[in-house]
Formats: C-alpha cells, sequence, structure tokens
C-alpha cells in the first residue's frame, strides 16, 4: 500500500474530520470535512482534507458534485472511479432522503411550505423542470411530477398534459414550480402567460392553480404572493 506524505492521521486528533462528527455531529462539519470522510483517503502529496477543499475550491462547491457524472469526477486527480462511486452513491442517498420527506402527509399551507417540498432538488437542476404538486381537498401534497423538462414556452407545457395528471389523481387543486438554472427566480413575461394560460384552463375544469413557484439557487418567488395571478 502507499505511503501519503499527508494523512489524515497527521493531522492532531481534534481536527480530524471524522473525529469531530463524532464528537460535535454531522452539522458542525464543513463541506469539506464531510467530503474528506466520504474520500478517506488524499493522494502523495495531500490529505484527503486539502483534496476536498482543493476539489470544492476548483470546481464550483457541491453543486458540482451533484450536477456531474461519474466518469467526469473520476478524471480529477486523486479521485478515480471507486471514490466518484462513493461520492455519487452519498449523493443519491441525500436525494431519495429529500424525496421520501416528499412523500409522506405534507400539507401546504403557504409558499414556504411549497419551497420546503421542493427546494433541496430544483435548486441544482442544470436544465428546467416543470414539475407540478397535486394536492386534496385538505391541501395534502398527493404526488410531485414533473411534467416536462427544458427551456419554458407554451410548446412544452400544455395544458392537456398538466390537467390529465391531475385529473389521474383526483386533485382538487395544484401548485406549478419550475427552476431558473441561472439561480435567478424572477419570472419572465413567459412564465406568467404560461401560468395565466394553465389558471384559465384549471377554472373550465373547476381544478384551482393555487400557485406558481419559482425556483432559484436558494430563493424562491411566488407569482401569487408577488400579486402577479
Amino acid at each position: 500500500m502507499n505511503e501519503y506524505c499527508i494523512r489524515i492521521k497527521d493531522i492532531p486528533i481534534e481536527e480530524r474530520p471524522r473525529e469531530r462528527l463524532i464528537k460535535y455531529g454531522e452539522s458542525a462539519l464543513s463541506n469539506a470535512e464531510l467530503l474528506a470522510i466520504i474520500l478517506r483517503t488524499g493522494t502523495k502529496s495531500e490529505s484527503a482534507l486539502d483534496l476536498a477543499k482543493k476539489i470544492l475550491s476548483m470546481y464550483g462547491g457541491i453543486t458540482f458534485l451533484a450536477n456531474s457524472s461519474v466518469f467526469e469526477l473520476s478524471k480529477i486527480r486523486g479521485i478515480g472511479f471507486a471514490k466518484a462511486c462513493q461520492i455519487k452513491a452519498c449523493i443519491e442517498l441525500g436525494k431519495r432522503l429529500n424525496s421520501f420527506k416528499g412523500q409522506e402527509k405534507v400539507k401546504i399551507t403557504c409558499p414556504e411550505d411549497v419551497a420546503l417540498l421542493v427546494m433541496d432538488e430544483m435548486r441544482f437542476l442544470t436544465k428546467e423542470h416543470f414539475r407540478v404538486i397535486f394536492l386534496n381537498t385538505k391541501n395534502y401534497v398527493i404526488q410531485v411530477k414533473d411534467i416536462s423538462i427544458g427551456s419554458l414556452n407554451s410548446s412544452i407545457v400544455h395544458p392537456r398534459e398538466v390537467f390529465l395528471e391531475a385529473i389521474k389523481q383526483s386533485s382538487a387543486s395544484i401548485i406549478l414550480c419550475h427552476n431558473h438554472p441561472s439561480g435567478d427566480p424572477n419570472p419572465s413575461s413567459e412564465d406568467i402567460n404560461i401560468t395565466k394560460r394553465l389558471i384559465d384552463a384549471g377554472k373550465i375544469l373547476g381544478i384551482e392553480v393555487l400557485d406558481h413557484l419559482i425556483i432559484g439557487d436558494g430563493k424562491y418567488i411566488s407569482l401569487k404572493e408577488k400579486n402577479i395571478i
């Protein structure tokens, strides 16, 4: 086995990521420390912690890890396929945990509830996803489903697709969501026009469109809250 010039065990015990996690809990660790625990080892010239810091600073932080493929990660010096798989597996577990929470009985009472439901995943998406939250008569979530992926326009977001699924789910009302990969949640004129078109269609079918949230990077805009709709 290769010996490393700088190793985690060369760091004082109280400063090692794993020991800090045990003592203080995972929430006390930095992103670099958490990544170092996943990596376990570094290279001949840097510790796992130094490697983690370099990856996060050079490649754009944890968003890069979420959006990169195993192949892309494996090309980074010190990663390789095994560590790339470990990173992607951890990220996928986080996504599934968030998805599991979304499948529990969740009641929507305000735009913040919607943001809590979808923000963790949608803020990192690199393409626009148009997502619909289907609600029952008491505003509990029945299902959350992507209707389209790609630049938002009236040709790919058709009322037929949205309300066909709403009817299948016996939804009393729906909430629309889509993300802006730029991170800026301010609505475009197309966003507003599509929303109004869907509201009109919902009135005919008796399925109310309660709101449309646009998700940015850690922030959102509710068209209802802004009195745009």
